[in-house]
């Protein structure tokens, strides 16, 4: 089987290193090569030409790049939802998010509070600090990141909290998840999986979509901090 080239957000990149690659590889052999990014990078990376065989982004951009006329409409699943959360470094105390209250009494104690710059849950969490009116107090003290997982800059010491999707912040071993962001303030991202049109590797490909739904690939959603589409 030739390579199979995958351009995925990286939510999902502690299930599919854990469980569905090595399913996939023992099942099918080849070779599998991913360019894991944020999706907002990955569409800039898209609209710079870049291709694949498969996109595993948001159901927005995937369906913008259905729009375009770049994905196979029939050939598209829906995979799973990610929530954003909290950490800490592993060993330091846990703050209290439990509530609006608490999570802005966290956030406003934090030396400094590590979120992504492109990435969905960056781009939200910059917002919502702005709409608390707490955005010029975090800011200046804050780790923004170009690209990667934010409780990387736990570990570096550069960070005392990371804001990211839970199946991000979970990735980085040494990181201890506080929890979801409180009930008031979440927001749910959803992923979907697509074939590119001009795909150089279609059964490949179509095997991979299969794999991703599976029971086993499923579970492995679970354990990595995701929530399976319906």
């Amino acid at each position: 089987m030739d390579s199979l080239r995958i351009m995925c957000g990286i939510a999902f990149r502690g299930a599919f290193e854990a469980v569905v690659l090595p399913a996939f590889e023992r099942a099918h052999g080849g070779q599998i090569q991913i360019e894991w990014n944020a999706t907002n990078l990955l569409m800039k990376a898209i609209d710079g030409g870049s291709r694949a065989d498969i996109a595993i982004l948001t159901d927005e951009a995937i369906e913008a790049l259905e729009t375009r006329g770049l994905v196979q409409p029939t050939r598209r699943i829906k995979l799973a939802r990610a929530l954003l959360g909290v950490a800490v470094k592993r060993g330091a105390a846990r703050p209290d998010i439990s509530t609006p209250e608490a999570f802005r009494r966290t956030l406003l104690g934090a030396r400094s509070v590590a979120y992504s710059r492109y990435g969905a849950s960056g781009l939200y969490f910059a917002k919502l600090i702005q709409d608390l009116g707490i955005a010029d107090q975090i800011v200046p003290r804050a780790t923004i990141i170009q690209s990667g997982f934010t409780a990387e800059r736990l570990i570096s010491g550069e960070a005392d909290v990371a804001v990211q999707q839970l199946s991000e912040l979970m990735v980085v071993d040494g990181a201890d998840i506080v929890g979801p962001f409180p009930a008031e303030y979440q927001v749910e991202t959803s992923f979907t999986a697509a074939l590119f049109r001009d795909c150089a590797n279609f059964q490949a490909a179509e095997a991979f979509l299969q794999q991703l739904r599976t029971p086993e690939a499923e579970r492995a959603y679970f354990a990595a901090g995701l929530t399976p589409a319906d």
